[in-house]
């Protein structure tokens, strides 16, 4: 089996749109050679998602989850582009799912960009805090191991869903490609809430 590094499979990612793990799939398909991992994706209908990417989506569906014993709730909105996707079994049940994950994972922000700078900053001052009795060749790459560890603890499209025996391992953002991917249109989770009781 071909080797694929994390910045192929980015590569790829950045070029398609398509999942994490569907660009890695297509990668060691094509023996890593990019091109043909690409016109694998497309053939797939993977890639074809991502063209839509850019694509307003104003439709959709808000969701929301209740744990047993009501001390947490939550609410969040998926968005889609027609009404047809929004009403679909599969989406509703994407963003359900989505929802209880929310509840059990407490994740703090949809994406990186809309971490709070100052959450970041303070992550980053703590993990080169830690690595400084470090040899300076390997410091960057201990303080950069340690903010990539927390961004998927926190991040909600990094974090890998919390019914493992269900979803294999794969991340919010492998689930949310994958379902752009079927729909054939752009699938965007737009915001959550979260609430505990006392929290």
């Amino acid at each position: 089996m071909t080797e694929v590094s994390a910045p192929e499979v980015k590569a790829l990612r950045d070029r398609t749109g398509a999942g994490m793990l569907a660009c890695r799939d297509a990668l060691i398909e094509a023996n890593g050679d990019l091109e043909q991992a690409v016109e694998l994706l497309r053939t797939r209908g993977e890639a074809q998602a991502a063209k839509r990417a850019g694509e307003e989506a104003r439709e959709g569906a808000v969701q929301s989850y209740i744990h047993s014993g009501n001390k947490i709730g939550v609410l969040v909105e998926v968005n889609c582009q027609t009404d047809f996707v929004a009403r679909n079994e599969k989406f509703t049940g994407f963003a359900k799912d989505l929802a209880l994950h929310i509840a059990a994972a407490a994740p703090l922000a949809v994406s990186e960009q809309d971490l709070p700078a100052e959450d970041r900053e303070r992550e980053q001052r703590i993990a080169t805090e830690q690595a400084a009795d470090k040899p300076d060749n390997v410091r960057e790459r201990i303080v950069s191991g340690k903010l990539d560890k927390w961004l998927d603890e926190v991040v909600l499209l990094r974090q890998k869903h919390v019914n493992e025996e269900k979803h294999g391992g794969k991340t919010i953002e492998d689930l949310r490609a994958e379902l752009a991917a079927e729909f054939r249109e752009n699938v965007v989770i737009r915001r959550f809430a979260r609430f505990a009781v006392g929290g």
